[in-house]
């Protein structure tokens, strides 16, 4: 009899980078290496165990700690990345007692607390250790955020992580520097979307949750898709984005937040649940490089599933009477957004229009494909718009649809 398991749930990214600066500073106190840690995820209220790769002191007061990430059965391109923990220690001295008595002859309440003592009080009373004595920082293949000065793509979640559980091993007299690395961060980096978000140079340490949910479990999008039903109880116009910043960038242009909602690498499912339910009209709002892989009816978004960005921008561009000679050179972008960049520099050059034209074609066809799909799918009839975006947030191409439906879903 054949049997099915349900798809192993994992850990995100903070929770790695977090195992390895706990084992980092563990060694700093202890000569012995730690092949795991336990992490409190706070989110959920759980603690797991983590593997640690390797882990070496560089001196008396700095080591180095390696996890490798393990997001379960999840289409997760940082699946088996190495994640890097630097601490560097700065031990504070102990002030001497005030008067020369020997601590053999002093009252137990008022003995300077022994070594082993003061690592107790240490993990029974983490919130004694103030956030100051724990700075974080950003190594190479961390990203930066532009919108925020530069600072590490370090975000409030990871932070909380980290601090909350270093603070179970810092002495109180002492104070730690943690900086992140993870090696292969930039070159990744080059194949999502972060950019789009104001992320460069590296991935972000994001999320709101330990636990990594595999994009295949029913029960991600099942929670998806109620929310869907949810919304059709209030809206008949309803806007779709793939990721979470998608969601807060179509906030910051005044799209009504209560008629969005995220349907991550699902855009199919979700179109034709909305058909189903009776919605009427669908904004598609998301960066170029994701969505227009429903011009060539690829509705499952994940690279990994599908990708074809570039034949499909090739393909648009020939379709344009974009001149033959330059359709190789879009062909071998290293990116969809480099490809784009490559019809602005010839529009800079020749005063020509060709990513209006080309992005205005493929805009279009998101939309028949779309709806055409729905129809197919779910035997309704969904009027359905798009807006695409780049990496730097400005708006690459509105389709008709998309103008005349933008009006009844901005805020008042």
């Amino acid at each position: 009899m054949m049997t099915s398991s349900l798809p192993r749930a994992g850990y995100t990214l903070p929770v790695f980078a977090c195992a390895a600066a706990i084992a980092a500073l563990r060694s700093l106190y202890d000569t012995q290496r730690p092949n795991t840690v336990v992490v409190d995820l706070i989110e959920p209220a759980r603690t797991v165990e983590i593997p640690i790769e390797q882990v070496a002191r560089l001196s008396a007061n700095s080591a180095l700690a390696i996890s490798r990430s393990d997001p379960g059965d999840n289409l997760d391109l940082t699946k088996n990345t190495p994640i890097w923990a630097w601490v560097e220690l700065t031990r504070k001295a102990v002030q001497p007692p005030a008067t020369a008595i020997d601590d053999a002859d002093r009252e137990p309440s008022l003995a300077t607390p022994s070594a082993a003592q003061q690592t107790k009080i240490s993990i029974d009373d983490p919130e004694a250790i103030a956030d100051s004595a724990i700075a974080i920082a950003g190594g190479e293949g961390i990203g930066r955020q532009i919108d925020a000065n530069n600072q590490p793509a370090i975000y409030a979640y990871a932070q909380r992580l980290l601090r909350k559980n270093l603070k179970r091993w810092l002495k109180p007299e002492d104070t730690i520097k943690v900086t992140l690395i993870l090696p292969e961060g930039r070159g990744l980096a080059q194949r999502t979307s972060n950019a789009a978000f104001g992320v460069v140079d590296g991935l972000s340490l994001l999320g709101t949750s330990g636990i990594a949910q595999p994009l295949s479990a029913p029960g991600q999008l099942e929670a998806y898709r109620k929310t869907l039903r949810h919304r059709a109880t209030q809206f008949k116009s309803l806007v779709m984005c793939i990721g979470e910043n998608g969601l807060d960038l179509a906030a910051t242009m005044g799209i009504d937040r209560d008629r969005t909602l995220k349907t991550a690498n699902w855009l199919g499912p979700l179109l034709v649940e909305a058909g189903c339910q009776g919605v009427e009209a669908i904004l598609l709002f998301g960066y170029h490089g994701k969505l227009m892989k429903l011009a060539a009816g690829i509705f499952h978004t994940h690279h990994h599933v599908a990708d074809g960005r570039l034949e499909i921008l090739t393909a648009h561009c020939a379709n344009s009477g974009l001149p033959t000679e330059h359709l190789p050179s879009i062909f071998a972008s290293p990116t969809a957004e480099a490809g784009l960049q490559y019809l602005r520099q010839l529009d800079a050059e020749h005063g020509s229009d060709w990513v209006r034209r080309v992005y205005g074609a493929i805009a279009q066809q998101i939309d028949q494909r779309a709806q055409t799909y729905i129809q197919k799918h779910s035997e309704h009839s969904v009027k359905v718009g798009s807006i695409l975006f780049d990496r730097d947030r400005q708006l690459i191409a509105t389709s008709e649809i998309a103008t005349a439906l933008l009006p009844n879903i901005l805020t008042s």
